[in-house]
């Protein structure tokens, strides 16, 4: 994509098409690491926040399980924006509705709310939703043998505002309490500024949009696909059955962090460890989900997709193991078992989300995408759902142990992929004008 050529399915010429490209993953990189902050620094209080105000330890983890519900819900609304008007809006969009969950969450807490707390929830689910769309915007004017790179740069960016986030926890507590807030909600507060910067940039900067010049190269803008948003979904999945694959992959690395993650902190308080130190931990977490995706992204790209998705796979099952073994409080296991599940979330994300940019066809783009968010976080919020009342009845371990069958499926998926891929690439390489 460096000759300055022109064709006439490529009316600006490959060397414009690559500028874009630079400047869309310059802009995608600074939103993430701002965005990041408004999505993370809740983390590491929201269960504790809904143990508070609900009074159960069984309902801590719904305020997590109700923000990924509100991801899927929010992934299939804001791709059928994306697919009519572009990325751009999209991503506005749901910048904006994330920071109306903060504020929501804010309220929720000097209330008493549990009602108050999920709707909130469900908003910034919007956020996520938001930050998993454009790691594929990446990918809309990337070379095929490039979109692990570009996926995996974005994804990474993350890790600015990722890991500043939780810890920010303690000096935003105290912001809230010099306000008179709850300190919980502190965090939420300082979240929804960073939303709030995140959707000005993108909507200032982001353009022209990636998703919308893709078609245009590809000479096919203006038109109107055919049927509808689930039919083109189904369509592209009967023909290219390596899209399974993936979203199984998705889904089981996003379930299988969910669960372990949003009671990792209630874990860790039951042993009388302080808010600072569950913030490093959560901190950690992130650090293992993001720093090191553009490594991932090299070896999607060099190994093949299926090989980076196993590897997940087996890293996921390692760190469950190792996180069903810490005691309560703070402990190695708990620093290392927390770490290892997000880097094994890392392998498995880059790659499945890598091989659904690859096959999905450009016309069904954003809608295929946007489904494989809406059940890779419909399957998380199951998971996190389930894993407030699993630790009620049996205990952190026996979470932790019980979710590594979500790894085992990760490393099956790898397993079709690897079967699957060949063929797929043969019949459908997954070109930029495809």
């Amino acid at each position: 994509m460096t000759a300055p050529t022109t064709t006439p399915g490529d009316p600006l010429g490959a060397t414009t098409v690559a500028a874009v490209q630079r400047r869309t993953v310059a802009v995608l990189v600074l939103t993430q690491a701002v965005g990041a902050v408004g999505i993370t620094i809740g983390i590491a209080t929201a269960s504790l926040l809904a143990r508070d105000i609900s009074g159960s330890d069984g309902q801590a983890g719904l305020a997590q399980t109700f923000q990924v519900l509100g991801a899927a819900l929010a992934s299939y609304v804001l791709a059928r924006v994306m697919a009519m008007r572009g990325r751009r809006l999209g991503l506005t969009t749901g910048y904006l509705l994330g920071a109306c969950g903060a504020v929501l969450a804010v309220v929720a807490g000097t209330i008493d709310s549990m009602v108050v707390l999920l709707l909130g929830a469900v908003l910034l689910g919007s956020t996520t939703a938001a930050n998993n769309a454009a790691r594929y915007a990446a990918t809309d004017l990337a070379e095929p043998a490039q979109r692990g790179r570009a996926l995996a740069i974005v994804v990474w960016a993350t890790t600015i505002g990722a890991v500043a986030g939780p810890n920010l926890t303690g000096p935003a507590a105290a912001l809230a309490r010099w306000l008179g807030l709850p300190e919980l909600t502190g965090p939420f507060a300082l979240g929804s500024i960073g939303m709030l910067l995140a959707a000005a940039l993108v909507s200032t900067l982001l353009r022209p949009d990636p998703l919308l010049l893709a078609r245009e190269v590809a000479g096919t803008a203006g038109q109107v696909p055919s049927g509808t948003s689930w039919g083109r979904v189904v369509a592209a999945v009967r023909e290219r059955p390596v899209l399974v694959a993936a979203v199984v992959g998705l889904a089981g690395a996003h379930a299988a962090m969910v669960a372990v993650m949003v009671m990792t902190p209630l874990h860790m308080e039951h042993g009388g460890a302080e808010l600072r130190i569950i913030g490093v931990v959560i901190s950690v977490h992130v650090l293992g989900m993001f720093a090191f995706a553009p490594v991932v992204g090299w070896l999607a790209d060099t190994l093949g997709r299926p090989v980076t998705l196993g590897t997940g796979g087996v890293v996921l099952v390692v760190a469950l193991v190792i996180a069903g073994s810490a005691p309560e409080g703070s402990s190695w296991q708990i620093f290392g078992g927390l770490f290892l599940l997000g880097l094994g979330w890392s392998f498995a994300t880059v790659a499945a989300s890598t091989l659904v940019a690859d096959h999905a066809p450009l016309d069904a783009r954003a809608d295929v995408q946007g489904a494989a968010d809406l059940v890779m976080n419909l399957v998380a919020a199951a998971g996190g759902g389930l894993a407030g009342v699993v630790v009620a009845l049996a205990g952190y371990r026996a979470l932790s142990l019980g979710t590594v069958a979500l790894g085992l499926a990760v490393l099956a998926a790898a397993v079709a992929a690897h079967r699957l891929t060949p063929v797929a690439a043969a019949e459908h390489p997954g070109h930029l004008t495809e």
